[in-house]
């Protein structure tokens, strides 16, 4: 089945789309993204992913394209066309075309934001095997710019550590800077050590996950003790558990970190638990 995307004010069959070579998007990297979750048809966090896009496109001083709910409209549409029912929409705006390469900024005025969606399936997503019976991960050096607050598309170094990963047989890395944890490739960390919660807390060093503040708020609420402050692949190594969250992995149990077990090795009660309270709570709060 060819799917309907979205580019530019239009929705198009995905073989139709096209972006410009000179696209900044495309030369330079100079673009944000966010990716919202889609269960049963219901999108998950969507607020939260709206926000943060517009913190990442003001951050980066390019210009918010969306008028009020129109985002919103936008994803509905690309859900009804492509009768997408688990899986997730990814979302893309760049700083446009301005007809030839330049490293200084184009004109706002004159040269306009690109703007893509499109629809990725994932039957069947709350059932995924790494959700229910963890991961390994390894660690690598942190090397990434130090704006990791903004959403950018900048993702070549973390796609390198995933092929580290890859290569050492485990499932995903997590990035060690000053002898710390910043996250993982793609999510944000945490342990738990004697029934609390231990994770970073947010600063320019890492991504503000929008899965991560509704998770810590669901979490607050059932009463689990949470600390924010910065851990060690040691801790992780000595804590009870260890999980990542993220908006396509939801709250997903890390088992082993560089080689060592974590706890029995197998997802402890808390990440358990938790996934099953944030499933159930952002399904309750899809639109």
């Amino acid at each position: 089945m060819t799917r309907t995307v979205y580019v530019n004010g239009e929705y198009l069959p995905e073989t139709e789309a096209k972006v410009s070579i000179f696209d900044r998007g495309f030369v330079m990297g100079d673009a944000v993204y966010e990716v919202t979750a889609v269960v049963g048809g219901k999108l998950l966090d969507f607020a939260g992913h709206e926000a943060r896009l517009a913190r990442s496109l003001n951050e980066i001083e390019i210009e918010n394209p969306f008028a009020e709910g129109e985002l919103l409209a936008i994803h509905r549409e690309l859900l009804a066309k492509n009768e997408l029912v688990d899986g997730g929409i990814y979302l893309q705006v760049t700083r446009g075309n301005p007809g030839d390469r330049d490293f200084v900024f184009p004109d706002p005025a004159v040269v306009k934001p690109t703007v893509v969606l499109y629809t990725q399936s994932r039957p069947g997503v709350l059932q995924s095997p790494t959700g229910i019976n963890g991961i390994r991960v390894i660690s690598v050096p942190e090397m990434r710019w130090h704006r990791r607050d903004i959403k950018t598309v900048q993702l070549l170094y973390p796609s390198m550590a995933k092929m580290m990963a890859k290569k050492a047989g485990v499932d995903d890395a997590w990035f060690v800077e000053d002898g710390f944890v910043t996250e993982g490739s793609s999510n944000n960390t945490y342990i738990v050590k004697d029934g609390a919660i231990i994770t970073r807390p947010l600063s320019q060093d890492l991504l503000h996950g929008i899965t991560r503040a509704a998770l810590l708020r669901y979490a607050n609420e059932a009463q689990i003790k949470i600390i924010e402050r910065p851990f060690t692949i040691a801790e992780a190594q000595a804590a009870d558990e260890a999980f990542l969250t993220s908006a396509s992995a939801f709250v997903t149990p890390v088992i082993e970190v560089d080689g060592a077990a974590i706890g029995a090795g197998t997802p402890g009660p808390i990440a358990k638990r938790l996934r099953e309270i944030y499933i159930d709570e952002a399904l309750k709060a899809g639109i």
